[in-house]
């Protein structure tokens, strides 16, 4: 058994940032450990990528949803990233945090050090923002956030018809509103490439000898002593492994493989663990609970003419554009095809917005194609409403006492009926904002759900049968003080020594945006408290 100070499970947007900032100390003896590979596949640093790789068995846990009973009774994929990064590896870039008050939120409810203005210094360290250092933005952290470019066509009328329909123009969605419309940040570097947290945080501190980085290595339980964790059993190349944490073990797999590997060491639900043939060691009931994850239902409209995104993916074009990116990180592959990004209320009374938007200029099924070899999907605009403050909450579940078998997932998709009623609202509102001039002139006919879906019934049964999800997952080690907290205000496990949870397991609510940043802000904070 080899000793290290501090053991980090898990090398994802958070377990990067971890790795880096504990072992900045040269007299700290850091392991990371990851279940993945390495992220060397070329098409993980092409922006234009991501949906080619995120969906790739070699990349990805391969988690589904048990059938979601108010979704159509689907079984929904649940790609989370395996390999050195994590999902900030695979996801989509977009750098957003949430709206102060969601931050404010956590503070009220008894988590003092969480309020906006607790956070916002460790959301402006990790940052090397494209407007450079600001009251909201920093300008020298490891992690580049860079400005987005889009088209010269739609954006403009996007906007005036947005503006028209009584939305403001934004440059930035985190100065003191995030409401409006505007263009999105992404997480890509000057060179073009994607800045996960491996290339901007691990990397660098790959290079220090009192840092190692095990991977292929997969967790399979928590060494305990009496009431302490002391280290860690992992799996590699066929043999079993066990090394010891003379300060901490910082659970850092995410909000489905955190609480899987607590619960597979006997600690959460009792019942629930003797039912999986796993001895309870510590009877904590929230482990597994408080699963959130933002639903997104769509429309899509024909375009009016060759407008939109599909005259790049003519296959020439296209090889033309990936040689351009690789040679100069400049071109079409080098940023993703966005036309701009709105956070909105569906009521004039909220407090903040409770939809993103993300306008498209194609669609999810758009594919490569060439004159008489192969026809394209055509020109199609797209708009995606994604529900930011979910009110329905699911589970992860141990299924077996194997760490090789998958814990049981439920999301419970749009259970409560506030859900379904905001994304019907939100519909609505988009084709009344697609019925206004200049905007209007930019599209033929509504394809997706199509002009035949117009009552509130059948706007629910659409959203029933398409609703998709964002893949930010949060929740299920909840950060808290109540019984149903799984750790507390520090991160340190209920009830137990020697252990922190610092991933996106931990939010005790969403955040109203994605969830990258607001991971990255998490795990710089808890290196300050684990550093002291």
């Amino acid at each position: 058994m080899k000793d290290f100070d501090y053991i980090i499970v898990g090398a994802g947007s958070a377990g990067c940032v971890l790795a880096n900032r504990l072992s900045a100390d040269p007299n700290n003896r850091v392991l990371l450990l990851e279940a993945g590979g390495r992220d060397s596949n070329p098409f993980l640093r092409m922006p234009l990528a991501f949906l080619r790789v995120f969906m790739r068995p070699e990349l990805n846990w391969g988690y589904w949803t048990e059938p979601e009973p108010n979704a159509g009774n689907r079984r929904l994929p649940l790609p989370r990233g395996k390999l050195l990064g994590g999902s900030s590896s695979t996801n989509g870039m977009v750098y957003a945090r949430g709206h102060p008050r969601d931050f404010d939120d956590w503070r009220d409810m008894g988590l003092p050090g969480w309020g906006f203005a607790d956070v916002l210094p460790y959301f402006k360290r990790s940052e090397a923002n494209w407007r450079g250092e600001t009251d909201y933005h920093g300008g020298s952290g490891p992690l580049t956030v860079s400005r987005h470019r889009s088209d010269a066509i739609i954006l403009p009328r996007l906007v005036r018809a947005a503006e028209a329909f009584g939305w403001k123009a934004t440059d930035d969605f985190h100065a003191a509103s995030t409401e409006g419309i505007g263009l999105p940040d992404f997480t890509i570097d000057r060179r073009g490439r994607r800045a996960s947290t491996a290339a901007a945080f691990l990397r660098p501190a790959e290079r220090r000898t009192n840092l190692a980085v095990k991977t292929s290595a997969v967790a399979t339980r928590l060494l305990i002593e009496k009431s302490r964790i002391v280290g860690v059993e992992y799996a590699k190349a066929g043999a079993l492994h066990r090394v010891r944490s003379g300060r901490e073990v910082i659970l850092a797999g995410g909000t489905y493989n955190s609480p899987h590997l607590l619960m597979l060491s006997g600690i959460g639900p009792a019942d629930e663990l003797r039912e999986a043939g796993v001895v309870p060691v510590h009877d904590l009931p929230g482990v597994g609970r408080n699963l959130q994850e933002h639903a997104i239902a769509g429309l899509a409209w024909d375009a009016s003419g060759p407008i939109a995104f599909e005259s790049h993916l003519r296959f020439d074009r296209m090889t033309l554009s990936v040689l351009k990116w690789a040679l100069f990180g400049t071109g079409i592959a080098s940023r993703l095809p966005v036309t701009a990004m709105a956070f909105y209320k569906t009521r004039p009374e909220l407090d903040r917005p409770d939809i993103k938007g993300n306008f498209y200029p194609t669609i999810m099924d758009s594919r490569l194609w060439f004159p008489l070899l192969r026809q394209g999907r055509g020109h199609v605009l797209s708009m995606f409403n994604l529900l930011l403050r979910p009110q329905s909450r699911g589970w992860v579940r141990l299924k077996s006492a194997d760490p090789a078998v998958h814990p049981r997932i439920r999301l419970n998709l749009l259970a409560e009926s506030r859900d379904i009623e905001v994304l019907r609202d939100a519909t609505r509102m988009i084709r009344e904002l697609f019925e206004i001039s200049p905007l209007r002139d930019l599209v033929r006919k509504e394809v997706m759900p199509g002009g035949q879906v117009r009552t509130n019934q059948e706007i629910d049964d659409w959203v029933r049968a398409t609703v998709v999800i964002a893949q930010h997952p949060v929740g299920t080690c909840k950060m808290g003080v109540g019984e149903d907290a799984v750790v507390d205000a520090q991160l340190k496990l209920r009830g137990m020594e020697g252990l922190r949870v610092a991933d996106a397991s931990v939010m005790p609510v969403i955040v109203g945006a994605n969830t990258n940043a607001p991971v990255i802000m998490i795990a710089e904070k808890a290196s300050d408290m684990i550093l002291g």
